[in-house]
Order: C-alpha cells, then structure tokens, then sequence
C-alpha cells in the first residue's frame, strides 16, 4: 500500500476493525518513511461474469434486462413483484457464485427457465419459444408435454389447471 502523503511504498497496519455490518475491515496504517497515519478500508468486490452473446461479442452483464425479459414473459400472470426480484436474486446469486468470468447467453436463458418453470408455466412456454426460436406448432406442444411430464411443486400443471 502506498502512502498517499509521500508515496512511500513502505507501510505498516497497526491497527485492524471489522465494521459493525462485518462487511468491511478498517485498518490504519502508519509510513515508514513520512511517520504520517492513514486510514484504508477492505470489502469484498464481487463482479458479474462477461455475457457472451451468439455471435460471440460480450458485454456486460445487465440486472434490468434480465428482469425485464422476465417482466415480459410474466406479463398479465398472476405472479408478484416479490416473487420476480426472489427470482432476479437467484439468478443474480448463480452468477456470482458460479465463479466464472464469462456466461453463454444460453446458460442464462437455462437459469430464467429454471426460474420461470417454479413461477409460471404459462410464462416459461412464452420465454422458452423466443429463447429457443420456436419454429412451429410442434415445438410448442413439445416444450408444454415437458412441463406435464415434470410438474413443479406449488404450481399447477397443465393437467390439473
């Protein structure tokens, strides 16, 4: 650490804290060269993986385009604000403790349609033929037999609806 009175790179912590919220370590410091004190603080810097997109450009990763891709497919169901950002977190929280550096767009889409399943059958159906570019009738049926043959618990299936 170097010292921000005469640049000295020589310094020495004499004194450590953790905050009361225990996310951040104070620590004052003291140069060796200058004899001037210094305080510096420690916290976690956590970042979202690069999504890298089909064509393979990346870009960074956007907490409101996720939520809103999820706002459309769930749009006029009967699902709550609070059940979307639990939702969002989730995903959110995959990414950062998945430990990767970049993301398939196509791993995300996998990580809203694990989401949009528990949510709402109807909006997962919605978000997985934009997602996966359905083509014809036949996919669809296809994509809702899966949901029969795998119900959710706390949904309703397409059987039982």
């Amino acid at each position: 650490m170097k010292c921000p009175f005469c640049n000295g790179s020589d310094t020495q912590v004499i004194d450590s804290r953790v905050s009361e919220e225990g996310d951040t370590i104070r620590r004052r410091r003291r140069c060796t060269a200058c004899e001037r004190r210094f305080t510096t603080y420690e916290r976690v810097e956590l970042s979202m993986p690069a999504v890298v997109k089909r064509n393979g450009t990346r870009t960074e990763f956007d907490l409101e385009k996720l939520r809103g891709s999820l706002k459309l497919a769930l749009r006029k169901r009967p699902v709550s604000t609070e059940q979307v950002d639990a939702a969002v977190a989730r995903i959110e929280e995959n990414l950062l403790t998945s430990g990767k550096r970049e993301v398939s767009t196509g791993y995300l889409g996998e990580l809203v349609m694990n989401e949009l399943i528990k949510l709402d059958q109807v909006a997962y159906v919605r978000f997985a033929s934009v997602y996966k570019s359905f083509e014809d009738i036949n996919e669809f049926v296809k994509a809702i037999d899966e949901i029969k043959v795998e119900p959710v618990s706390g949904s309703r299936t397409a059987k039982g609806a």
